[in-house]
């Protein structure tokens, strides 16, 4: 059984170091150690991350991990990523959406849920994710949103209780928010752990697509009688409408 203690990667997407955000990462990082974890920082605004050259698009054989956009810090923060259980996201709300730096890195990490098609499986596969916004207008959902879509449709954990947000530039006036992202981090951890002694359980990217295509079409033929008793009844149904 692994006892280890899980690792979780605390990214941080805001250029402005005292800001709400990462106030309240600071509280998910008191959680994480609480649930057992272990908290490590990285600031991205830091960091050069260049955006994505979009190479999916000219082939799966070009998206890859290391991704090919080599003269930056993606590769390198990415491999922290790699090597750890979890990671929790802190942003501002800029328009509705994460913040610049974050969409970057977010687009990037392709490279990582790509090798579905070279390794048979995502590298973020089987992580854990939590989430944090702050912004003084609307939007603090709707960036969350996005992330959590985005990271599980990449292969990540989206575990309960995974938000924390706030519209207070003063974290300490917001009671709700401080323990939302102290319970971000617990539960992050705590469920990071529990997963390490865990079967892994994946996407499978060759199963037999013509095989199931070939099932739904036996359903439907099996079911034409039904459907077409439903088209006759339409048919009624609407010329009587029509003679009215």
């Amino acid at each position: 059984m692994n006892t280890s203690k899980p690792r979780i990667i605390m990214i941080s997407s805001s250029p402005r170091s005292y800001g709400s955000s990462n106030q309240l990462l600071v509280v998910a990082a008191k959680g994480v150690i609480d649930g057992g974890g272990i908290p490590e920082f990285i600031n991205l605004n830091e960091k050069n991350i260049k955006p994505c050259a979009g190479c999916v698009s000219d082939g799966n054989e070009y998206c890859r991990f290391p991704c090919i956009i080599s003269d930056d810090d993606f590769n390198n923060v990415a491999s922290k990523l790699l090597e750890a259980d979890g990671l929790i996201i802190s942003t501002p709300v800029y328009w509705y959406a994460p913040s610049g730096v974050l969409k970057n890195f977010i687009d990037r990490l392709t490279s990582m849920e790509h090798m579905i098609f070279h390794k048979g499986r995502s590298l973020l596969e089987g992580k854990v994710a939590g989430f944090i916004a702050t912004g003084l207008d609307s939007g603090v959902m709707m960036a969350i949103s996005y992330l959590a879509i985005t990271l599980n449709s990449m292969g990540v954990h989206i575990v309960p209780w995974s938000m924390a947000y706030s519209h207070e530039e003063d974290i300490t006036k917001d009671v709700q928010a401080v323990r939302d992202a102290y319970n971000v981090g617990l539960i992050v951890a705590k469920t990071a752990k529990a997963l390490k002694n865990a079967e892994y359980i994946g996407y499978d990217p060759t199963v037999d697509v013509k095989e199931l295509a070939g099932l739904v079409k036996d359903f439907v033929q099996t079911l034409e009688r039904e459907r077409d008793k439903r088209l006759q009844w339409l048919r009624k149904a609407s010329s009587c409408l029509s003679c009215e």
